[in-house]
């Protein structure tokens, strides 16, 4: 290995911040589901085998998961070979006995997947080829005119589950208490490796290579002109967009913002203190990286052995855990994930257990866990540092981010800012966690460009 890539991964190593990236979907008969190009025959999740010669071909596709992969779920779960309970009174060795058996023995016995399979199965799924491998996505219009083409990225350990909330208002908003003038059409893709996106076989599928594969699926549903949203690793997505900026991309908008300058990030990889001279919002942000950076295990072992994971290939539970522990014994960001264990109905939108085990079961199903874990590795750049975006950029700043990233920073790190607004509720999962405000923030955010 070449001394640059080496570099590049201490580097990843020395800061893999990265985050974990875990209903009620509304009024989706409002919604008109369209393409530019759609094929008559559909695909289903027992034809991901068919060859199709024309690639370019955007296929219906339907989620149908088979009832003996169900069943062979929860046998395993049944079957777990659990180990010896922690010894101490806390988080600090890991997620919790009693909490795993608590949920494994929910999963295995009361956990219903046709629920979360039937509401998939109500919005618009399609599979299109680009650049080799077929990417899923969900993609549904808006009955107003005028509509602002958006592509949404999820991140890890997340999927198109997390943004399912999110829909309906945004390509419904007069039924939401928002205008006609507000609305989106709406297109959501698993990322490669992830859900029901193709697995790539080499090397090379990074965020990089996904922002520009966004734009070809934009533009081959024949949106002209759109914006991009993005958190966790959907965040590095359209901040790559912005680096890109495509003919038609409009703006972005991500609720996990770039924008640690060269300094402070020079100390944080150290692990000095801060620079001097940080206003009191700056100095909690860094506070907060070092926190950050404390808590990031799981993305370590992601970025140096993501093969090694066959345990969460082979155990239902394993998995769960693996996707549950982000190592900040149940403080931000996963602390809405954590509370949501014990949470079994929400009115306004928090977290649910289903929630949580309809995310898990999907990387189950899939056979996921792996191949999603490989995006570490492909990454090497840095990681709240800034990028160098100059296209339009919308920041939501919530305080359950991995850092409230202060104005001063983002005004800085993405001089063309059209919006910038510092929420008091929500956190790293704001789509997922925080559906109304998530959805406000959008319309805001990109109003100014309709």
């Amino acid at each position: 290995m070449s001394d640059k890539i080496n570099h590049h991964r201490r580097r990843f190593l020395g800061i893999a911040g990265m985050t974990i990236a875990a209903t009620q979907l509304g009024r989706f008969g409002s919604a008109i589901a369209q393409s530019s190009q759609t094929q008559p025959k559909e695909t289903t999740t027992t034809q991901r085998g068919t060859v199709h010669t024309d690639t370019t071909a955007i296929r219906p596709f339907r989620i149908n998961m088979s009832e003996e992969a169900l069943v062979d779920l929860r046998r395993r779960i049944t079957a777990t070979q659990w180990p010896e309970k922690e010894t101490v009174a806390n988080q600090s060795q890991g997620l919790q006995l009693a909490t795993m058996q608590e949920l494994a023995r929910y999963w295995a016995t009361d956990y219903d997947w046709r629920k979360v399979e039937a509401k998939l199965n109500t919005l618009p799924h399609f599979i299109t080829e680009i650049d080799g491998l077929d990417i899923h996505f969900i993609h549904v219009r808006s009955r107003h005119e005028n509509a602002l083409p958006l592509i949404v990225t999820h991140g890890w350990p997340g999927s198109i589950i997390e943004q399912l909330k999110i829909i309906d208002p945004l390509i419904n908003p007069t039924a939401y208490g928002g205008s006609a003038s507000d609305a989106f059409h709406v297109v959501i893709p698993s990322m490669p490796g992830y859900g029901f996106s193709g697995k790539p076989t080499t090397t090379g599928w990074g965020v990089e290579r996904m922002a520009r594969a966004w734009d070809v699926l934009m533009k081959r549903l024949g949106y002209t002109r759109y914006v991009a949203q993005g958190g966790d690793w959907g965040a590095f997505v359209v901040d790559q967009m912005g680096l890109q900026a495509p003919a038609g991309l409009l703006a972005i908008h991500t609720n996990m913002p770039a924008t640690v300058p060269e300094d402070v990030d020079r100390a944080l990889q150290a692990g000095s203190p801060a620079p001097s001279g940080l206003s009191s919002d700056e100095q909690r942000a860094y506070e907060q990286l070092v926190r950050t950076f404390k808590q990031v295990d799981y993305a370590r072992i992601m970025a140096s052995r993501p093969q090694t994971l066959y345990g969460i290939a082979d155990s239902p539970v394993g998995l769960a855990a693996w996707l549950l522990d982000h190592n900040d014994a149940g403080g931000q960001p996963a602390a809405a994930v954590a509370s949501a264990l014990n949470r079994t109905t929400s009115a306004t939108g928090e977290l649910t257990r289903d929630e949580i085990l309809d995310n898990i079961t999907l990387y189950w199903l899939t056979n996921t866990g792996v191949s999603a874990s490989r995006l570490y590795w492909e990454y090497k750049g840095g990681f709240f540092n800034t990028k160098g975006v100059s296209i339009p950029v919308a920041v939501s700043v919530f305080p359950g981010e991995q850092y409230e990233a202060p104005r001063s920073w983002t005004e800085r790190a993405y001089p063309n800012l059209i919006y910038y607004n510092q929420l008091n509720k929500g956190g790293h999962f704001a789509a997922w966690e925080q559906p109304t405000i998530f959805t406000q923030e959008l319309r805001a955010a990109f109003r100014s460009l309709r």
